[in-house]
């Protein structure tokens, strides 16, 4: 495969790595519910990488869909390179605004984009897509970092969006749409993985892309009296050839075999087919002597909706126009953001690609129009979604929140009934705090609370949600996972960790064993090698080395 190359690339591409943990600092007075948490909806104000790095203790495999609105890099958007990589030559371009006439403004484009890009990664579920808004400035380096960092398999389709219906008279082209780039984060995987009962949610694409449309029950009958309704009969193969979705399928009926259709491919792997078979799922014509094909029925797929298509016209998914005097009316002001995006475009996104308890990511929040499209679709069909938005910029309380709080409570000049009312919902509002400095623990400068670096060390050791209702400071537990029980001994406070020892009494304590290891951090032990064994304790000291087990 291709590989994109870059100046800087050397210097970022593990750069994800490095970034440091930090606490997140709730602002009460700035929140919308009764009480702050972080799983409620999010509102993070400060630097995207930093935040997205912070989420992954509690988010990592948790996201279904992202969608992100980043700079389009016309040159004109006055951004800046901030991220503080140890590099003589990227140190040079901290703070300064990339205009037309600087010559690495792809390059940093690219710096800034990839350290966020594989951590979004690690943030989307394995059945997760992420899209991505662009135009024709990178949208063609985009594709190739994506491909890098998702894998060329994973590509789902570009999108274009008719952004504006009306000419530009101001220039030799008029320029109407932008992209939408998806991807996946697993496509052939969320293939094999998915149970029977919902082969039909990909049976038309693999990635899952689908559009509720309107369907036409005459094209369904029920000619064998299936108990589960009318159904129709759809093809069985799909585009390329994958050797392992390359097999004989004998027609029961007559025992002739077909092979796929050259330069095509069987949906799905021999046992599964035999699993379909069995079910009744699978045709072979009125005659029962054609080739083999999928029994789909009305109400599944009406429940999935049909296939969605690559051009997304203005009319049908909203323009930059409507988004512009939607946030004119929500907040009651002129000129605050330029080019939001409409609603539309993103209830129309979460519809193809969430489903109602999905957890909904913006790293690029903007103006808002992730959440409040989270919140209407959760009106329009009863659902539980919930959105994280992140923004660095200082409108992230005064536009980006405010929008939301308004469209909860109710935006009264607003033409649709529903917005005028209110949508519904709390969100908890975090600005980013102080790195957790590991290094100074000892040395008692900057010392997390014992919840945030409980949330650190559980990640970092097991590369798994922490729950942080399962801590018990009293016996010094923060979780467990099918390997391992955590505990944690430590507190905010300096004579403490200066005197504090993993003992033998202590070891006592833990409780009986029920066949796990235990991680045991603490500032240092009074135990020999022996009893370590036999109280199945892996001592890991504070400050402690890094590490994640391997599952």
């Amino acid at each position: 495969m291709p590989s994109l190359q870059f100046k800087g690339k050397t210097f970022v591409q593990n750069y994800h790595h490095m970034v440091k943990y930090h606490e997140f600092v709730p602002q009460k007075e700035k929140s919308l519910t009764d009480k702050i948490s972080l799983h409620d909806n999010l509102i993070i104000h400060g630097d995207n990488l930093i935040a997205l790095k912070a989420l992954l203790p509690s988010y990592a495999g948790k996201v279904k869909c992202i969608y992100i609105d980043p700079p389009y890099n016309t040159g004109n958007e006055n951004w800046a390179y901030n991220d503080n990589v140890s590099s003589p030559m990227i140190q040079e371009w901290l703070g300064k605004v990339v205009d037309r006439e600087d010559l690495t403004r792809h390059d940093k484009w690219l710096c800034m984009m990839m350290p966020r890009l594989k951590l979004l990664r690690e943030l989307l579920r394995e059945d997760g897509v992420i899209f991505i808004s662009i135009d024709d400035n990178e949208v063609h380096h985009l594709r190739m970092v994506m491909d890098e960092i998702f894998g060329e398999e994973n590509f789902v389709n570009v999108f274009a969006w008719q952004s504006r219906t009306s000419k530009q008279n101001d220039t030799d082209i008029s320029i109407n749409h932008e992209y939408l780039i998806a991807y996946a984060k697993y496509r052939r995987q969320i293939e094999r993985r998915l149970k029977p009962s919902n082969y039909e949610k990909w049976f038309n694409i693999p990635g899952f892309v689908y559009y509720p449309l309107p369907l036409d029950k005459s094209r369904y009958s029920n000619p064998d009296n299936d108990p589960r309704g009318v159904w129709k009969a759809d093809p069985f193969d799909a585009p390329n050839i994958r050797p392992n979705l390359t097999y004989i399928i004998e027609n029961p009926n007559t025992n002739e075999e077909f092979l796929p259709p050259e330069g095509r491919h069987w949906r799905i792997e021999p046992e599964e087919y035999q699993r379909l078979l069995d079910d009744n799922r699978i045709v072979f014509g009125v005659n029962r002597e054609a080739r083999p094909q999928l029994k789909v029925f009305y109400e599944e797929k009406k429940f999935f909706g049909e296939v969605d298509n690559t051009w997304w016209p203005g009319n049908e998914r909203g323009t930059i126009t409507e988004g512009t005097k939607e946030l004119n009316c929500i907040l009651q002001k002129k000129n605050l953001f330029e080019f939001p995006k409409p609603t539309r475009l993103i209830v129309n996104l979460l519809r193809i690609a969430s489903d109602k308890d999905s957890i909904i990511l913006d790293s690029f929040a903007g103006s808002g129009t992730t959440a409040h499209a989270v919140l209407a679709l959760n009106q329009e069909d009863g659902g539980n979604r919930r959105f994280i938005l992140v923004e660095c910029e200082d409108y992230a309380d005064e536009i980006t929140a405010e929008r939301v709080r308004r469209v909860i409570k109710g935006a009264p000049e607003a033409s649709d009934e529903k917005l005028k009312n209110g949508l519904g919902g709390t969100f908890s509002y975090f600005e980013l705090g102080k790195p957790i400095e590991l290094e100074s623990i000892l040395e008692g400068d900057s010392l997390p609370s014992y919840h945030e670096l409980a949330r650190y060390i559980f990640y970092t050791a097991t590369g798994e949600e922490f729950d942080p209702s399962v801590v018990d400071e009293k016996r010094f537990f923060i979780g467990e996972t099918d390997e391992f029980e955590l505990y944690l001994f430590y507190q905010p406070d300096l004579d403490y960790l200066k005197s504090t020892a993993l003992t033998l009494e202590r070891a006592q304590a833990l409780g009986p064993l029920n066949g796990k290891k235990r991680l045991v951090f603490a500032p240092t032990k009074y135990l020999d090698s022996d009893h370590l064994l036999s109280y199945s304790i892996e001592f890991c000291q504070l400050p402690f080395e890094i590490f994640k087990m391997k599952g």
